[in-house]
């Protein structure tokens, strides 16, 4: 071919095309021949697992398989009381706090440590309940699992009387004193001197019919259905004010009387 022929631009733009495609064939050859280098991914994080179980709730007093005990707690009996200054017409303790029951049952270590209190003994309502005796009769140690039902009455969980109550309070230095058969005026005159008294009624100041109960020793007591303990804390010519899970209530003095008639005007007073 001569130089002028190459000269002819239709020659030199067929050459240079062809030129262009024969790299163009060359690069797609070598482009698909060659192995691709491997792609590397990170693993995907593993999600947080869920908690299997919910956060425990607070761990309950057990039942507690005591020895029943064979002696009575020490318990004053009735007697005419005459008191030496007559008591005035109305009279309320006004210093006197309490708190809500931690437990189904433990109406009776609650207000216990609200009267110890009153008295500047502070204790725990949890390591009293824990250190009053059991048996399967009230007044010789608490009956039953302080986390069942309330309402029901032994051999089935019920609680607990005056003698093992006022026996621990004795324990922390209280003068403690159980009673049964205890009078209105008695009752005035220790709440004129400044001092709230534990007493054991019918719910919240209800009635109800008291059984006789043999326990497994063959030694018998009274029980009523729905037994409550309060704190009395005063009272005027017409009524009484008691105080339960921290609460106070005004009760005419005829239904406090019924109800704490139940199970023997039963109290636990400051000796």
């Amino acid at each position: 071919m001569s130089f002028k022929k190459l000269n002819n631009p239709i020659i030199i733009l067929i050459l240079a095309a062809s030129i262009l495609a024969l790299f163009a064939l060359i690069y797609a050859i070598s482009y698909l021949t060659t192995t691709p280098a491997a792609v590397s991914t990170l693993p995907l994080k593993s999600p947080i697992p869920a908690l299997e179980s919910p956060v425990p709730a607070a761990t309950a007093i057990p039942a507690i398989n005591t020895p029943t005990p064979t002696q009575k707690p020490t318990e004053a009996s009735a007697s005419t009381f005459i008191p030496s200054v007559p008591p005035p017409d109305s009279f309320y303790i006004i210093n006197i706090t309490g708190h809500r029951q931690a437990y189904s049952l433990s109406c009776e270590a609650s207000v216990a440590v609200d009267w110890a209190n009153y008295f500047g003994v502070g204790i725990f309502e949890y390591t009293f309940q824990t250190s009053l005796p059991h048996s399967d009769n009230p007044d010789y140690g608490f009956v039953g699992d302080v986390n069942s039902l309330w309402g029901q009455v032994p051999p089935n969980a019920y609680g607990v009387y005056a003698g093992p109550i006022a026996d621990l309070l004795q324990q922390y230095g209280l003068p403690a004193l159980a009673v049964k058969g205890y009078a209105l005026e008695e009752v005035k005159s220790k709440l004129a001197d400044s001092k709230p008294i534990i007493v054991w009624v019918i719910g919240n100041m209800e009635s109800s019919i008291p059984v006789e109960y043999t326990d497994s020793q063959g030694r018998t007591t009274l029980v009523a259905a729905y037994e409550h303990v309060v704190i009395l804390t005063g009272y005027d010519q017409d009524s009484i004010r008691y105080m339960t899970n921290g609460r106070f209530y005004d009760i005419p003095t005829d239904v406090f009387l019924n109800s704490w008639g139940v199970l023997g005007n039963m109290a636990v007073v400051y000796q």
